[in-house]
């Protein structure tokens, strides 16, 4: 439990200057939480309740009063209770009128009310400024101090006097308002916490599409045909041959998709001739969502390179290996050495490790960590630098798939290669 108020940001309450008092209405979790933060920071906590001799686990020094009492002693009413029992402030319109009331308030569901609990509570008290805030900070990260993650507070509201007032408070307590416009925005407010990656919903989708058919796509050229016409069976390709080709051009498609609606919009504006005009709906979620494309891209890189780190202790490719040794040997032949088999083999091995080296620069200068050290021209020469490197890349991936003679000779040449480095007899 903190101490003492965070010094994240300078804007604290000093000791010298008289308390100012805020009123709580409502003791739960989220009510006593946000009443310990302030009395921490410096300010006087009066808490409004129903039954104010039956409140307990309150703060110390906080004190506990009924709505009435209590909404006479401050201007801030922070308002912790759910919409069911906003009931009781009809019985309180003359007491409120003139004073801010911040509706922290959640739903169980996204669009459970025609309109935000906000909105419904400036219906129920005309007289009063109604503001949005606090409601996506959960009470457990007021407790233990866990706000790294969620600075952010935003807040709406009509009256610019009282939104101002709520964002200094906000301040004060080590937190980051965003100012989200009037009390309109505080059904989106509201629907924030309950959506679930709402923008990864799209990179997910379509990444799982392009797997889907290129893995129909490969085990109908891979496993079915040579069943078919040859009576061969690979059913064992689907564990790791498979998803090993899958993963790489799935990333690369991923990739292209990341740049691909920049040149779009470019295109748009051009044909408009203006650069005022709203991108279609569809274009500007996708915008919205390169980043996240971006990083599922990266993830399927990895994959890709962790599936190739087990190419050596495949049981199909020991066994073939052997196979081939012991053939040699007892036909006192060997395979002369092909300095182009050679140079293949090392310059598609070379063009996967510097595609996943750009790739994964250009995710670290992607993170927010990051890019916020570097300013707008550095950015833009990091990406635009392995973008244009990555254009020779796809064809690590794509030339196995297109050339199937060519992706078997060069498989067979990196497992021998790959087999030959690894194997406890290698320095023979």
């Amino acid at each position: 439990m903190e101490n003492s108020c965070t010094n994240a940001l300078p804007l604290t309450v000093n000791s010298s200057q008289k308390k100012e008092t805020v009123c709580i209405f409502g003791t739960g979790d989220f009510g006593r939480s946000l009443g310990l933060k302030m009395l921490q920071c410096g300010y006087a906590v009066v808490f409004g309740s129903r039954n104010p001799q039956m409140s307990s686990l309150l703060p110390s020094g906080a004190e506990v009063l009924s709505y009435s009492e209590a909404a006479q002693k401050s201007d801030v009413i922070i308002v912790a209770i759910h919409r069911d029992h906003y009931n009781f402030f009809i019985d309180l319109i003359e007491v409120l009128h003139g004073k801010i009331l911040v509706d922290v308030s959640n739903n169980l569901k996204i669009n459970q009310y025609p309109e935000s609990n906000a909105e419904y509570l400036a219906q129920l008290v005309p007289g009063a400024h109604v503001v949005k805030a606090f409601n996506t900070i959960s009470a457990w990260a007021l407790q233990s101090g866990a706000l790294d993650a969620s600075r952010q507070v935003f807040v709406c509201g009509n009256d610019t006097n009282a939104k101002h007032r709520v964002m200094d408070i906000v301040r004060a307590l080590g937190l980051t308002p965003l100012d989200q416009g009037s009390l309109i925005a505080a059904k989106e407010i509201e629907n924030y916490p309950l959506q679930l990656f709402p923008m990864w919903r799209f990179p997910f989708c379509l990444s799982a599409a392009l797997c889907v058919f290129f893995f129909f796509y490969c085990v109908i050229r891979d496993i079915i045909y040579p069943y078919v016409h040859k009576k061969e069976n690979h059913i064992f390709r689907l564990a790791i041959s498979i998803p090993n080709r899958v993963f790489p051009i799935t990333a690369l498609i991923l990739l292209a998709l990341v740049y691909l609606p920049g040149v779009i919009a470019a295109i748009l504006q051009l044909y408009r001739g203006t650069k005022y005009q709203r991108f279609p709906a569809w274009l500007d979620h996708w915008m919205l969502c390169r980043k996240q494309l971006g990083l599922v891209a990266l993830g399927f890189a990895f994959l890709h390179a962790i599936y190739t780190l087990v190419i050596p202790i495949r049981y199909y490719v020991r066994w073939r290996l052997r196979n081939v040794t012991v053939t040699q040997v007892i036909n006192k032949k060997d395979d002369p050495f092909s300095t182009s088999s050679a140079l293949l083999g090392d310059s598609y091995v070379s063009l996967g490790i510097l595609g996943f080296f750009l790739f994964v620069l250009l995710g670290i200068t992607s993170l927010p960590s990051v890019s916020n050290m570097v300013n707008w021209r550095e950015f833009r020469f990091v990406q635009g630098l392995c973008l244009h490197f990555l254009v020779g890349i796809p064809c690590h991936d794509f030339w196995p798939l297109l050339e199937p003679q060519l992706g078997l000779k060069l498989q067979r040449t990196i497992e021998l290669c790959v087999w030959r480095c690894t194997s406890p007899n290698s320095a023979i």
